[in-house]
């Protein structure tokens, strides 16, 4: 039985990780190329060539593959899966977007064979990511279906009573309760929402958040009005971008306030065994968001590149500008635009810049594609 006052790291390290089953399921650190779960990390050289074809120990991954289907999501699709909800129109001419929540307990896989407890938004973690335009009216009915007390606080501007928080409007809803939070979408930027109950900590960490961007309306923003339009969902020039939502989270799986995993959208790995596909000639924008819990903060680091950074997303100028890495504490959040539009085919690294959460997941890759080139 794996002894809880073991640092992680020690036993990580020391090889015992393939005894642990209660905890760490089949997770195997390695190649994810061509292995099966009997293989284990080493540190051995690899001058000599991989000890398996098609095998190179030092790639740290995960061994084996989650299934996302039992899942009910999948990473990569999570990524540009935008909920822009039911659209009509109000009799004051004002767009309505429509959209159902569902608090629902469910255990989800976050790396092969390891199974995490999860309170979910309509059974995937990260929620939905909801996309609206900035002036919409948002109208979500909140159905508690778990087994415990939850809310939806959503971070924009809004009213004390729509809030989602203990002790204001509707308070916590209870298992078998509802409640329909309504506002305007305001203001436009990279935001979130997440379960406000008490333990926050609990709530947070089990898997309670999502994404919740507010395009802006270039109608109210004519001194930038080109850079708005390339962010509104739909119009000609957000087709020329590559746009993709990200959360940073990690998972407590054996409860001890520290996290044995961490991810970018949930899969400890995910896109270092499938690299996300980006085409050379299209600008990339990344929604970035930071929910984890029991570290202070989270990082994301490109490898053999720069971006421009949109603090909160709630302006249409860069706050800082060529940048590599970003740090955000939980509920932080922003926008990442980049090109590769120059650059040579091939795999560009990007992950946390803490070392243990990339080795315990946070690492992934990019496929640059250019049909006109081979890559090195």
């Amino acid at each position: 039985m794996f002894d809880d006052k073991i640092p992680r790291k020690l036993f990580l390290k020391s090889g015992l990780i393939s005894g642990a089953s209660a905890l760490l399921g089949s997770m195997f650190f390695g190649s994810g190329d061509n292995q099966t779960s009997g293989e284990q990390y080493s540190d051995e050289p690899t001058n000599k060539g991989p000890a398996h074809p098609g095998v190179d120990h030092n790639g740290m991954t995960a061994v084996g593959q989650v299934d996302h289907e039992k899942n009910g999501f999948d990473p990569h699709e999570m990524l540009t899966d935008w909920d822009t909800g039911k659209v009509s129109t109000l009799p004051n001419g004002q767009t309505l977007r429509e959209f159902q929540m569902v608090a629902v307990d469910k255990e989800i896989e976050v790396a092969p064979g390891i199974h995490f407890p999860a309170w979910t938004y309509n059974g995937r973690v990260p929620g939905p990511t909801m996309r609206c335009t900035e002036g919409d009216r948002v109208r979500v009915e909140f159905i508690n279906s778990g087994s415990h007390p939850h809310t939806i606080h959503f971070h924009g501007i809004h009213s004390a009573s729509m809030d989602g928080v203990p002790g204001n409007g509707p308070g916590i809803i209870n298992p078998g309760e509802s409640f329909t939070y309504e506002f305007d979408a305001e203001p436009f930027g990279c935001h979130l929402y997440h379960c406000h109950s008490m333990p926050l900590k609990r709530h947070m960490h089990k898997g309670l958040y999502g994404g919740f961007i507010v395009d802006p309306d270039p109608q109210k923003h004519p001194e930038y009005e080109e850079e708005a339009r390339s962010r509104l969902l739909g119009s000609a020039e957000n087709e020329e971008w590559q746009e993709f939502f990200m959360v940073m989270n990690g998972f407590d799986t054996n409860f001890d306030d520290d996290n044995e995993i961490y991810a970018a959208n949930t899969v400890a790995f995910a896109y270092q065994q499938k690299p996300i596909p980006i085409k050379h000639d299209k600008p990339t924008r990344v929604y970035l968001v930071n929910a984890t819990e029991f570290d202070p903060i989270n990082s994301f680091h490109l490898h053999a590149n720069f971006f421009d950074y949109y603090d909160h997303g709630t302006t249409l100028y860069a706050t800082k500008e060529t940048v590599d890495t970003v740090m955000l504490c939980q509920a932080q959040r922003g926008i990442l635009e980049f090109s590769f539009e120059d650059f040579e085919p091939g795999r560009y690294m990007f992950h946390a810049h803490q070392a243990e959460f990339a080795e315990l997941g946070w690492m992934s890759l990019f496929e640059v594609i250019n049909e006109n080139k081979a890559a090195v």
